[in-house]
């Protein structure tokens, strides 16, 4: 999931785009930004950067293991010959 400050500063920043005559609506149009924005991201199903560099060194090991299987695999296969 996307980091709550990283939606509050996009949040912020839409808001400030906004005309200044909206001065005292601005609060509550950047809670609804806020809340839109989570909704969204919740339905991207995004994982964190955390997340997807523990699943990356996983899968690394992974075909370094599954390499030296392949590698002696093969030189047992050749010894047989």
């Amino acid at each position: 999931m996307i980091d709550l400050s990283n939606i509050e500063q996009l949040a912020k920043s839409l808001t400030s785009q906004l005309p200044e005559g909206l001065g005292s609506v601005k609060d509550e149009i950047e809670k609804n930004f806020k809340s839109v924005l989570q909704q969204q991201f919740v339905k991207l199903d995004l994982v964190t950067r955390e997340e997807f560099d523990t699943q990356n060194a996983v899968l690394a090991r992974t075909r370094e293991k599954l390499d030296s299987l392949e590698k002696i695999i093969a030189e047992l296969t050749a010894n047989q010959k």
